[in-house]
């Protein structure tokens, strides 16, 4: 097996590098790069005609690469050129925005998404374009092509304030929203456009789909999960049935996924032997096949992993037509260019990356650990075969779940063992369901055994839930911490395959690395360190010194604490629940805390040091930056860090 043999695999890497180029503050502009695009390719040829005519041996692959960077980072130019953001909406008065999806239920509101079509500003309307995410409290649901009137300026998304804390401004971005506005009930419906276009239609078609599965299901819980694993709606999941399918290490079947794609498949291609179908009506059959798996896809929203799985699926099924087996690298290889493409941010979604790492998971690591042991009996051949493929997906992505959520499910063995079977019959259930539960009868049979169904695997999942330690929380690894992991796990795979030496040394320069990063993180732990936390209202204190931490809270809710605070605690290994700091008020009304080298006045929101510390710190996109150092400091709206 050579590298050479998998060209799209060859490909994928250089295009990355020309994505992450394409996003730093030094890559051209889009014209300089499609300029710069169209000489390499254009040398690229003038070199093979030079080749062929004078058969000179050049090797014109270097110019090859450097195009296909140079693509990457025209990927990147030509979204920020083309995203669909004005900046005129900062500006407007009022404006005018259309529809785009049902409404979503949350605790106190509804949610909806809005495509603006006009902005007013001082008295004149113009067009623009734009997303705004909006909260509603109308008495008549809103409905995808109605246009509304807005006489309010929305607000854009605020930066996380606070170390590590998730970044929703970003990941909205990344799906073209840049502002979010609350309107309760002051808008005005004031028409609507017609809706016939192929988004429109399965929009509408989702939530038909949606709603029949809702009066079809009689349990509650059980149509909640069919939301999730028929059609990928997972906002409406109760919190504990959420808890429980994390526990198990079973909720990758809750989000629409490679694992639903793959069902439908098989379930497509199972009809296939026993119709008996000559060729030509079996590649026609297999085009069907094809077309039923995008359908599926456009359905469910276009997910990463369900993208990349009807691509893979969808080349398998042409390899098939054509009496061939394309390589399973290639294919992924391909799919996830395909995907970059479309989108060149699509790389920074979890669900992109994990999907990836776990189809890699099972293609490399999967066979190993099913030669470790060959059971003489079906059964057990099936359960050890089923348990080897869980072992290898959790093996290459347990270092980016614990890099993104700090969890381990400590039971998804059990989880994956009971529950995926009985996933598998729920989509054999499901779909049909989805497909003929407008007729009478056979809906409510097909939607009672669904229900019952559901209702088990619910159960099950409940039960796991129920044993003690079912998962560790607050883990955490860091980027060289995964290298290392990915690194072992190739070097394993290769073990047979490559020169034993070569691999060893391989090894231990990776544990020597990693190693050094820790050595390095290590000595870079202040002696005393102050975080100081922005809530809505107020601050969060944490004051760590030689190991131990001790907080004091001016009033962040236990809620607000969960997303603003904990990121970095987590981060620095600190405890969920910190010692509290001892607060003397004195004759100035300041607190003088006797653990720490500051005192506090609350009413002035400022801090006086002891002493004047080593460094102060601000947080700001994504990084500490430096303020000059002072001996005493007002706290605003903005997170500190200041060393002693």
């Amino acid at each position: 097996m050579r590298f050479a043999d998998f060209p799209f695999l060859r490909y994928l890497p250089f295009i990355l590098a020309g994505i992450f180029w394409g996003q730093t503050g030094w890559s051209p502009g889009l014209e300089s790069l499609s300029l710069l695009l169209g000489l390499l390719w254009l040398a690229y040829l003038i070199v093979i005609s030079i080749q062929l005519k004078s058969r000179i041996a050049f090797n014109p692959s270097p110019l090859a690469y450097l195009a296909l960077i140079a693509f990457g980072a025209l990927l990147v130019q030509n979204k920020q050129v083309h995203s669909e953001f004005s900046p005129s909406i900062s500006n407007a008065e009022s404006y005018l925005a259309e529809v785009t999806m049902y409404d979503q239920q949350k605790p106190n509101s509804f949610e909806n998404l809005l495509e603006v079509k006009s902005v007013q500003i001082n008295g004149g309307w113009q067009n623009s374009q734009g997303k705004v995410l909006i909260y509603h409290r109308s008495d008549n649901p809103l409905v995808p092509g109605q246009i509304l009137l807005v006489k309010k300026k929305p607000e854009g998304i605020e930066r996380p304030k606070n170390p590590h804390e998730f970044d929703y401004r970003q990941y909205l971005a990344r799906q073209g929203i840049y502002y979010r506005q609350f309107l309760g009930k002051d808008f005005l419906v004031i028409d609507s456009v017609g809706n016939s276009g192929f988004g429109y239609f399965l929009v509408h078609l989702r939530h038909t789909i949606g709603e029949m599965l809702k009066t079809k299901i009689p349990d509650p819980n059980s149509s909640q999960i069919a939301l999730a694993l028929l059609l990928g709606q997972k906002k409406e999941l109760d919190p504990t049935i959420r808890e429980a399918y994390t526990q198990a290490g079973v909720m990758h079947i809750l989000a629409v996924s490679g694992l639903h794609v793959g069902i439908i498949y098989a379930l497509f291609i199972l009809i296939l032997k026993p119709l008996k179908l000559k060729k030509d009506k079996a590649r026609i059959y297999l085009l069907f096949v094809i077309l039923i798996i995008w359908l599926y896809a456009f359905l469910t929203g276009l997910s990463p992993s369900v993208v990349r799985a009807a691509t893979m699926f969808s080349l398998l099924t042409f390899g098939q037509m054509r009496e061939r087996r394309p390589s399973i690298y290639n294919i992924l290889a391909f799919s996830a260019i395909l995907m970059i493409t479309i989108n060149p941010d699509v790389i920074y979604e979890v669900g992109f990356q994990l999907s990836y790492l776990a189809v890699l998971g099972i293609v490399i690591i999967q066979p190993l650990i099913l030669n470790l042991w060959l059971p003489r009996y079906k059964v057990l051949e099936y359960i050890w075969q089923l348990t080897s493929v869980s072992l290898a997906a959790q093996l290459v992505t347990f270092p980016l779940s614990l890099y993104y959520f700090h969890v381990f499910p400590t039971y998804f063995l059990l989880g994956n063992l009971l529950i995926l079977p009985l996933a598998f019959l729920i989509m054999q259930v499901g779909v049909p369901l989805m497909i003929f539960g407008w007729i009478p009868f056979l809906g409510d049979g097909l939607g009672l055994v669904l229900s019952w169904l559901i209702w088990l695997q619910n159960w099950i999942a409940e039960a796991i839930r129920l044993i003690p330690g079912g998962k560790m929380d607050r883990l955490t690894m860091d980027f060289p911490g995964m290298i290392l992991v990915w690194g072992m796990l190739l070097i394993i795979a290769s073990w047979e395959y490559g020169s034993k030496r070569k691999l060893t040394w391989m090894g231990l320069f990776l544990l020597f690395v990693w190693a050094g990063t820790q050595l390095y993180q290590e000595l870079k732990v202040p002696s005393k360190e102050l975080i100081i936390y922005q809530g809505k209202k107020s601050q969060l204190f944490d004051f760590s010194i030689s190991g131990d931490v001790y907080s004091w809270n001016q009033g962040i809710e236990e809620g607000e604490i969960s997303y603003s605070v904990d990121p970095n605690r987590v981060k620095n290994h600190w405890p969920q629940i910190s010692k509290s700091m001892s607060g003397i008020q004195d004759s100035t009304g300041g607190l003088e805390f006797l653990e720490a080298e500051f005192k506090l006045f609350p009413k002035e929101e400022k801090l006086r040091f002891s002493a004047a510390p080593n460094s102060i710190n601000f947080w700001s996109e994504g990084n500490w930056r430096a303020l000059p150092i002072s001996d005493s400091l007002l706290i605003d709206s903005i997170a500190y860090r200041i060393l002693f």
